[in-house]
């Protein structure tokens, strides 16, 4: 409603009328009954959305378009009669390209302000996917951020709001690899790199300014001319450059161990990329590939003759699959049930290779029956085991889900949960089968694909953490960087104090390609690998002469010996999101930008982003730039729908902040879903989620009432269940403003003029009210 109030040059702030000018009484009066008469239909119709037990049949407000002659960028034109009613498509139109051809969001625009001020304000927003579509999670966060950098120009200070978009590697690549796969049939194997790459730019050239399109509807107030995206030819140096800064400075190492692997997307993810899910018992869940579900939470037992065919040991797990792997059967040293075959060797039932017995104070002797099998291969704790007892690795689990060679011709192919079924048959079979019962566990689940997480050993690159964290921890305690709710700071210690090495390799191909590459030399021994590997010498280098200048230097050798072959795999998308706050400024050149606005003065973002982002951005910022990113942390509130849930696409309770801004059918709702690519038994959850919550649609609500009822709440700490009939009865409190706008104006009459803006001295006003100390 500012746009009114502000912008019509109509104040209400101004002398009266002169001696002659029409009252207009009667008119007056009229307009007043008319006014009361519309308020009680309007709280009638307000108090039918919200009352509990009934349908939600909004009744349609007209939609008043705005006809006036204003070409884009230039201001409107608001001389012609106000439309009887409140009508957001009239109200909000035409607006934003005249502030954008003004330059009112550059920070540049200070110098012609009576009332700047030295001070300087600065942050990102988040940077969205860019193949993706805002929800109104989004929505709060402009809500919120825009209020801020506007209240913050009132005030005089130079601002800066910086807009980008990131490019999503793992959530890009797979909507790219599902439509090429439903348009043409094709995999990008099909294609190739080169191709597939191509498909993806094409992608996110035609699928890519929504977004944008979407902020600007919202009417956020970003300098548009500084927007960047993390492919961009600049950003993308940046991102090589960090990685070689952490891998010179020992930082980023090359380390044979496990991964979290998820098989859908066929690539490794970091450990906060992992969802524990609780199981209470027995479970049947949906995983990708499958067409049936899987049951989880059972403990299996089996036993394992001993060589000597003396005895036998019983062993519990939840993964019989994985016993193909088996190198060892271990038992707590102290457990005497077990001490008759210390050092002694069990026989296993299928491959007939000998498996020994092994003690470690990892066991837990009250688990099953208190040996457990050790695969160092597929599990976390066995891989710690058998790295303190010399014990050998086998992984009979390939990437794609399904068992190896090296567990046996007889299940070589065959998927893992289906390989379950088949081991726990033959181990009947051979009478060495004892049983199963529910268990309780905690199952590691993939947060992008919805996969079961299988551990794997792999060669991948790591980002050592440790010291960059204690950093951060003391960052915030020290009061150098604030964390607001402050709450959320316990969760911060907690976690980087006890931070693993950061896995940041993806087996994708939409992405920054890592800048490694791996060094032979013709004719000459295998070298040794500089990061205590044996597969070869690496070198990080933003191009491959420039490695190879390296390579030779280092090894002492000339140039045209030396055989070079890039890393085919690509960094984790928050790695290059990490570096947003100070590479959107020119770094790692030092640009005025980054001078005038570096460190950010505030990040503004969603709770849920503390460790995939924040903590990252803090921990590398630090370390490439020697500063801390920004001084203060707000964190908002989480979105969730009328009912508390989270917002999920196969819920269908995701909506666009366009759809209520502007309105929208049930059968236009019913088609958005449709071109979301989700699982025939994900549609229909998600399709009878709408027809409940949605049985009309949604009406028209507009921009300025989504946000004020976003805001309306309180925006940090508890969630933020949003109604739409909440934001219903915000559109219908901007109606009751519209009145009371047009109920002054006729009282001021015609002759009415405002005062001069130097006399109403709106800063001080503002200064007042809102103490320049208070950041958010």
């Amino acid at each position: 409603m500012l746009r009114l109030l502000i912008d019509t040059n109509r104040s209400v702030i101004g002398r009266a009328p002169q001696r002659g000018a029409a009252t207009a009484t009667e008119r007056i009066r009229r307009d007043e009954r008319r006014r009361r008469q519309q308020c009680q239909l309007e709280e009638a119709a307000a108090q039918e959305a919200v009352s509990p037990g009934k349908s939600r049949r909004w009744q349609d407000k007209e939609s008043i378009e705005y006809e006036g002659r204003t070409a884009p960028g230039e201001k409107k034109d608001t001389s012609s009669p106000l439309p009887a009613a409140y009508s957001p498509r009239y109200v909000e139109a035409a607006w934003y390209s005249w502030w954008v051809k003004q330059g009112f969001f550059k920070p540049e625009y200070q110098r012609h302000l009576p009332h700047a001020r030295p001070e300087v304000f600065s942050l990102c927003i988040p940077p969205p996917n860019v193949t993706g579509s805002l929800h109104l999670g989004h929505a709060l966060t402009v809500a919120i951020e825009d209020s801020l950098v506007r209240w913050r120009r009132m005030l005089g200070q130079k601002v800066l709001w910086v807009p980008g978009s990131d490019h999503a590697g793992i959530a890009t690549q797979t909507v790219v690899e599902k439509n090429l796969h439903k348009e043409r049939g094709v995999s990008r194997h099909d294609l190739g790199r080169e191709e597939f790459l191509k498909a993806v730019w094409e992608w996110k050239e035609s699928k890519g300014d929504r977004i944008y399109h979407q902020l600007k509807s919202l009417g956020a107030s970003l300098d548009w001319d500084r927007s960047c995206f993390t492919m961009d030819k600049r950003f993308s140096r940046a991102v090589s450059e960090a990685f070689i800064h952490l891998y010179e400075k020992g930082l980023v190492r090359r380390r044979h161990r496990l991964v979290n692997w998820s098989c859908a997307l066929r690539s490794a993810i970091s450990d906060i990329e992992v969802e524990s899910r609780q199981l209470n018992g027995k479970t049947y869940l949906a995983v990708p590939g499958y067409e049936r579900k899987v049951p989880f939470g059972l403990l299996f037992s089996f036993a394992y003759p001993s060589a000597g065919g003396d005895g036998e040991i019983i062993v519990a797990t939840t993964r019989p699959e994985t016993m193909l792997g088996d190198t060892a059967v271990a038992v707590h040293p102290d457990d005497p049930r077990y001490l008759k075959f210390h050092e002694k060797n069990l026989r296993h039932p299928f491959s007939g290779r000998l498996l020994p017995v092994v003690t470690h104070q990892l066991v837990n002797p009250a688990f099953g029956t208190g040996a457990v099998k050790v695969t160092p291969a597929h599990s976390l704790v066995d891989f710690e085991m058998a790295q303190d007892l010399a014990l050998p690795s086998m992984s009979v689990i390939g990437e794609d889900g399904a068992m190896t060679e090296a567990g046996g011709d007889w299940i070589q192919g065959v998927k893992r949960f289906d390989a379950r079924e088949k081991v726990l048959a033959a181990l009947k079979e051979k009478g060495l089968y004892r049983g199963d019962c529910e268990h309780a566990m905690l199952l590691p689940v993939c947060s992008r694909s919805g996969d079961v997480i299988e551990h794997l050993l792999k060669r991948q690159w790591f980002v050592t953490c440790e010291g960059m964290a204690q950093k951060a921890v003391r960052a915030v305690e020290s009061g150098e960087l604030r964390i607001t709710p402050s709450y959320h700071q316990k969760n911060w210690k907690n976690w980087l104090l006890n931070i693993s090495d950061w896995c940041i390799s993806r087996q994708l191909w939409w992405g920054h390609q890592i800048p490694a590459y791996l060094v032979s030399v013709s004719q000459a021994p295998s070298l040794q690998d500089n990061n205590d590997e044996s597969e070869g010498f690496w070198v990080a280098a933003h191009s491959e002469s420039e490695a190879r200048k390296k390579a030779a230097s280092v090894l002492g050798r000339p140039e045209s010996e030396l055989s070079l072959r890039r890393d085919e795999d690509v960094l984790d998308t928050w790695f290059s999101s990490a570096l947003f706050p100070f590479a959107m400024l020119g770094w790692p050149e030092q640009t005025k930008d980054l001078a005038d606005f570096y460190p950010n003065s505030l990040l503004e973002t969603g709770s849920d982003l503390l460790f995939f982002w924040v903590a990252r951005m803090v921990m590398l910022g630090g370390q490439l730039t020697g500063r801390l990113p920004f001084k203060e942390v707000f964190l908002h509130s989480m979105v969730r729908d009328a009912h508390g849930r989270k917002m999920s696409k196969s819920l269908g309770n995701v909506l666009d902040p366009l759809d209520v801004m502007t309105g929208i059918s049930l059968e236009s709702l019913r088609g958005k879903l449709k071109e979301g690519n989700l699982d025939p038994r994900e549609f229909k959850v998600a399709e009878s989620g709408l027809i409940k919550d949605y049985p009309h649609g949604i009406p028209e609500c507009g921009t300025d009432a989504l946000r004020f009822a976003l805001c309306s709440h309180r925006v940090q700490g508890d969630d933020i269940n949003l109604d739409v009939a909440s934001v219903l009865a915000v559109r219908h409190f901007c109606n009751k403003v519209w009145n009371g706008v047009k109920f002054t104006l006729s009282a001021l009459g015609e002759g009415f003029t405002p005062l001069p803006m130097a006399e109403v001295r709106e800063a001080s006003v503002l200064d007042a009210l809102f103490p320049v100390s208070s950041t958010t």
